[in-house]
């Protein structure tokens, strides 16, 4: 079991006891507490400052909106500092709302690891905390605090859980905004622990996936022993110490594995598979779903180790060979992925899916002719496949990726989707001229597709071409109103553009619709650009 799956499996434990009330509760500074209450001449100190901050801008925003928002960030930013004392920096008030942002805390010692502090208040099954892509590029580490009551003028105290944390090189997000729940969180009482690691290895860096849960929990115990500060309660040791101990033979690690293959917990389902290999070394299964797992997490070069492990034991493992030919292809070896789905045919020439990869891996060779040939096959055997020229998943087995949209226009020069297609297979592979050129020839051809609008805006605004940008996202809304997306990519443009009250006007429409769609999380977002946006604009004022 590694630190990840520690860390989750003690947060499972925490979310079950904060709805049952029992809950590690310490007042010292710098120690850890999974409560912290605020009130009395604390809570007046911060409700004075955010009253100071609305009534600054209350030009540009209702004083009673920016006053809420500014509590809600202050808060949580006092649990974090309160837990983490002069581990971390002293929060620059002053400094923050000057417009540095996206990072609340950096690390005493290193002040290249950000801390971002994240405070939302709700139910605790359905609230969720987000960050942009910014922040995450911007910090190591997001902590997020649950506030127990709705945050305003008149409450006399606040109950505040720090809810958990995550390591921002676990979130995929390269571009918008990503929100998550408190059970997808990882459990605060490692954060002192996890950031010390970052220190030591530097921003980059982080505990390794390979590290044992037991080298891990040795650590969580040594930092307690340190800072004479019990980081995880009597109790929850001792349930963790019976955990470990337990007969791994009575677990149904395989299952297990399984469940969070299903769920998308691909380090954990790895960690599983491992314990099921040690109780069954020799369990082709095992090899094979560790191998899926190492597919889906881009480790490609374990995933064919894995997929040749479960060949030597079984070599009549036709979907092993398929799927090792599928990662060799990920690597440019096109060669000995053919050669995986020539086994796979031989074993089982009834498999359409294996003559559907060779005809892929036959086209990124020039072998044109072959990769004909085993489409026509895959079309024998799977009729489906026939309709290959307007299915985007599947064209690209005919004559490579995107070149199969471009048999489709060959039959069919007029065909306004195979062009809005390619596009789109341009597109995800940074060939966003090329995707422009495509988008461009299918509005030519069908003036009303927009989706061809949109995605070529999103394009140019890729390339930089704001201007074309924001003709496109305004096109789209003509043709429908009702794009939310739209408004909200074009306010995008408009903040870059710096024409701020025309990026706050189209965050207005966007989160307008939004709200009439029922879309809360979009919802939150394009409120949140607005506040921003409407903040640095008197900010902008102020300095006159």
């Amino acid at each position: 079991m590694d630190w990840i799956t520690l860390l989750r499996s003690l947060q499972s434990d925490f979310i079950q006891r904060l709805k049952s009330g029992c809950l590690l509760h310490c007042e010292i500074e710098g120690q850890y507490s999974e409560l912290t209450i605020i009130s009395g001449e604390r809570l007046k100190i911060l409700r004075d400052f955010c009253w100071e901050m609305a009534e600054k801008y209350k030009r540009v925003s209702p004083v009673r909106d920016v006053f809420i928002s500014y509590l809600k960030g202050k808060l949580g930013e006092e649990v974090v500092k309160e837990r983490l004392g002069d581990f971390i920096t002293e929060v620059d008030y002053e400094k923050r709302f000057g417009g540095d942002g996206k990072i609340d805390f950096t690390l005493t010692a290193n002040p290249t690891i950000g801390i971002e502090v994240k405070s939302r208040h709700g139910s605790i099954d359905k609230v969720r905390w987000s960050i942009s892509s910014e922040e995450v590029e911007k910090n190591a580490v997001v902590v997020c605090v649950f506030i127990q009551e709705e945050v305003n003028e008149a409450q006399s105290e606040y109950h505040l859980f720090l809810a958990g944390f995550l390591p921002t090189r676990m979130i995929k997000l390269k571009t918008g905004r990503i929100s998550f729940g408190i059970e997808q969180l990882l459990y605060g009482g490692g954060l002192w622990c996890y950031l010390e690691q970052c220190q030591s290895s530097g921003n980059d860096n982080s505990p390794k996936q390979e590290t044992s849960i037991h080298q891990y929990y040795s650590k969580l115990r040594s930092l307690s022993t340190q800072r004479n500060n019990q980081i995880i309660k009597p109790s929850l040791y001792l349930a963790l110490d019976n955990h470990l101990n337990s007969h791994q033979e009575d677990i149904d690690y395989a299952n297990l594995g399984d469940e969070c293959f299903e769920k998308g917990q691909y380090e954990a389902a790895i960690t599983n598979y491992n314990q099921a290999l040690q109780i069954n070394i020799n369990d082709t299964y095992i090899y094979y779903k560790r191998g899926l797992t190492y597919y889906q997490l881009g480790n490609y070069e374990a995933a064919i180790a894995d997929y040749s492990q479960a060949i030597r034991l079984n070599f009549k493992d036709a979907k092993a060979y398929n799927q090792r030919g599928l990662a060799r292809y990920q690597l440019g070896n096109y060669q000995e992925a053919i050669a995986d789905y020539t086994q796979a045919i031989d074993i089982n020439p009834n498999t359409a899916v294996a003559y559907k990869n060779r005809a892929e891996a036959r086209s990124h060779i020039g072998d044109n002719q072959g990769a004909i040939e085993d489409y026509t096959q895959a079309i024998k055997i799977n009729p489906h496949y026939a309709n290959a020229y307007k299915n985007q998943g599947i064209a690209r087995y005919l004559l490579g990726y995107p070149q199969g949209f471009g048999r489709a226009i060959q039959i069919n020069s007029h065909d306004a989707d195979a062009y809005y297609h390619r596009g789109n297979d341009r597109s995800n592979l940074g060939d966003f001229a090329g995707a422009i050129a495509d988008y461009t020839q299918a509005i030519q051809i069908n003036p009303h597709l927009t989706d061809a609008y949109y995605n070529r805006g999103n394009a140019c605004y890729d390339i930089g071409n704001l201007a074309q940008a924001i003709e496109d996202y305004t096109q789209v809304i003509k043709i429908d109103p009702n794009r939310g997306d739209a408004y909200y990519n074009r306010g995008n443009v408009c903040s870059e553009l710096k024409d701020k009250q025309g990026a706050i006007a189209d965050f207005q429409k966007a989160a307008d619709i939004y709200r009439k769609q029922g879309n809360i999380e979009a919802l939150q977002d394009a409120r949140e650009r607005i506040l921003d946006l409407e903040i640095e604009e008197s900010l902008d004022i102020l300095k006159f």
